[in-house]
């Protein structure tokens, strides 16, 4: 069965990398597209319409498929339209009911805007992973983003650095390690997944001399999931955990905020890192980067994220098969 990808914001560069990552897989790993079959065109790639998922697999080979569903206007590059924002939405609710009907292996998501379907269509969610897990069933979901030489989770993620150590708490990190372990066991066949968890404060606290969270309660709860049976290094101190020596040392890396663990793998891959939604009953993976509108229509957009996410869901719906 091929991979569905979501069309995301039509005036982003999602049609000219979708174009850019047919002609890299062609020959290796079938997709189509959710969206209007005339944003998709011109850019590089020949665009066959499709009527339904098991069509992609014929078509494939002579273009991009898509399975075309109109929208409310043409396609503006850099220039969000108001009319897409319900399409856009729209395509990431079918591409999930063919997910959970079994006509696609997996999803993969173009980017979107939320301003533009926010103020398009009333879109009432802070971005696409809260979305998924509501269209799910309001599942437990932590995003994860990975490369080749890293995995990194933030615990919390889109708010302010002030609010974190309200929000990081026990709850929530043993919440966010048993859902990352359960999807590292099912979707990257890692029987026992380890873990390194950094603290919360520089250089985990030091022994409180830096903060007391690390005394108080993120020590006592990593203590309490390795009992369970966890394999948990931690907390760590965040500025030595993320070099080679380090890395080989352990699966996945807990953070307590966004910067903790975005810094570290977009430096050392920033063009190739991938965003997966973990704990969904289906795969989900997207490109990590968003709508890039001041570039938009200028050729010059890089597709190796989405090829990685293509490549990534793939591998992720062979594991869980297998």
């Amino acid at each position: 069965m091929p991979l569905a990808l979501t069309c995301g914001e039509p005036a982003g560069i999602g049609p000219e990398i979708a174009a850019k990552a047919w002609t890299a897989l062609k020959a290796e790993l079938p997709f189509f597209v959710i969206g209007d079959e005339a944003h998709f065109a011109g850019h590089g790639a020949d665009v066959v319409r499709i009527t339904s998922p098991h069509q992609a697999l014929a078509a494939f080979a002579h273009g991009l498929p898509v399975l075309h569903r109109a929208f409310d206007g043409p396609r503006v590059a850099g220039q969000p339209q108001s009319g897409h924002a319900q399409g856009v939405i729209d395509a990431i609710a079918e591409a999930v009911t063919l997910a959970q009907s079994g006509a696609v292996r997996g999803i993969c998501t173009l980017p979107i805007h939320k301003h533009a379907l926010q103020q398009g269509a009333g879109f009432a969610y802070p971005g696409h992973t809260e979305y998924l897990a509501a269209l799910a069933g309001g599942v437990k979901v932590v995003m994860m983003l990975a490369c080749a030489e890293l995995r990194v989770v933030p615990a919390t993620i889109h708010i302010p650095l002030r609010a974190v150590p309200a929000a990081f708490t026990p709850d929530l990190l043993r919440e966010v390690i048993r859902v990352t372990a359960a999807a590292l066991k099912q979707d990257f066949g890692l029987a026992t997944p380890r873990f390194a968890v950094a603290g919360l404060n520089p250089h985990a606290g030091e022994n409180g001399a830096m903060g007391r969270e690390e005394i108080a309660w993120i020590i006592p709860c990593l203590e309490g999931l390795r009992a369970e049976g966890y394999q948990i290094a931690g907390p760590l101190s965040a500025d030595t955990m993320f070099h080679a020596a380090a890395r080989a040392r352990y699966d996945v890396a807990i953070c307590a905020y966004h910067d903790q663990a975005l810094i570290p793998i977009k430096t050392l891959d920033f063009s190739g890192g991938v965003n997966v939604t973990l704990g969904l009953p289906f795969i989900r993976t997207s490109p990590d980067h968003g709508t890039a509108f001041d570039i938009a229509g200028t050729g010059r957009a890089d597709a190796t994220s989405l090829i990685a996410a293509l490549r990534m869901a793939d591998e992720m719906a062979r594991a869980r098969a297998a």
